[in-house]
């Protein structure tokens, strides 16, 4: 009997996570919506964010790690005056300042304590978050009621900027990379202005190549893999690379790539820069790899060799 089984999709999908539901819960979604099991997210968003949550399909899981480390931009609502202990509006109130003290502050004040985010900074990142400790989330601890000791960490703020200040409201637009936590940045910006703060509101604008003005709705990713309309939706995998150079290699270097075998790329090696990685095509323009530059035999070797299904995916948009 013929095999029926529905092949598997390889793609990224640009999703608008909704409030209240945890990137877990759109992971699931998707996976009942394609049917397959292969299905993972590219950084989390708390339930209180809204915004960009790129979600991978089969081999294109394999590429999460270059959208998780990559950046980000974020517009968040600091609600000044109001101190939590989750950093963020759905705490516990643990310190008030007056209103007409918070009102008191102007739109100068604030920008004036903004380089200090800036640049390469270090971070203390919030009790209530995934970060393990002794082999315990730091949230579990926080919901038993025991607070650690938490080491700063360093973290990269490409710019900060202050959008509307309306008391007791201050709306920043963030660009940031990886490892960064807005509720721990609400938090000390409300400790340098001497009056508290919590995160109000977020929203992921951008993750990577993935933007807010392309995602698309979990109702409408669900619609679409119902009614076989999908292909517009489903990015193709390379999608999470455009920050890397581009090699077309002919037929010999192909097969080289598929066996494991590192090779000269010839003109392509004098552009090269040490460990530089770039995604590799054949010359009918599919995505084949990843390669890495090593500097010492000057030689690109494979790192992810990839067998794509394109079958499925001759529409898949091209970011």
């Amino acid at each position: 009997m013929a095999n029926s089984q529905k092949p598997q999709i390889d793609g990224i999908l640009n999703i608008h996570k909704p409030y209240g539901m945890t990137s877990m819960d759109v992971v699931r979604r998707v996976k009942r919506a394609v049917r397959q099991r292969r299905v993972g997210h590219g950084g989390t968003l708390d339930p209180i964010a809204t915004g960009v949550l790129p979600v991978f399909l089969g081999q294109a899981t394999r590429l999460m790690e270059h959208v998780v480390g990559g950046g980000k931009t974020y517009l968040t609502s600091i609600e000044l005056g109001i101190t939590t202990d989750t950093y963020d509006a759905l705490g516990e109130i643990t310190a008030r300042t007056d209103a007409s003290t918070v009102s008191a502050i102007s739109h100068e004040y604030i920008e004036r304590v903004l380089p200090d985010f800036s640049g390469e900074i270090l971070q203390v990142p919030p009790m209530y978050s995934a970060l393990k400790r002794d082999g315990k989330r730091l949230y579990e601890l926080a919901r038993a009621g025991v607070e650690v000791e938490r080491e700063a960490r360093p973290v990269v703020v490409h710019n900060v900027a202050l959008t509307e200040w309306t008391p007791p409201v201050a709306t920043l637009e963030i660009h940031c990379g990886k490892g960064f936590y807005v509720r721990s940045l609400a938090h000390d910006i409300g400790q340098a202005l001497g009056c508290g703060g919590n995160m109000k509101s977020l929203v992921r604008l951008k993750s990577g190549a993935f933007a807010i003005e392309n995602a698309v709705s979990i109702e409408e990713m669900e619609d679409r893999f119902a009614d076989g309309s999908w292909h517009n939706i489903v990015h193709s995998p390379d999608a999470a690379l455009r920050d890397m150079r581009a090699l077309v290699v002919g037929k010999q270097l192909e097969d080289m790539i598929r066996n494991g075998r590192a090779f000269n790329a010839g003109a392509a090696n004098t552009l090269a820069r040490p460990e530089e990685r770039c995604r590799v095509y054949t010359t009918d323009g599919r995505f084949l790899a990843i390669v890495a530059y090593d500097a010492p035999t000057q030689q690109w070797r494979p790192e992810k060799v990839f067998a794509l299904n394109y079958a499925e995916q001759e529409s898949a948009v091209v970011v």
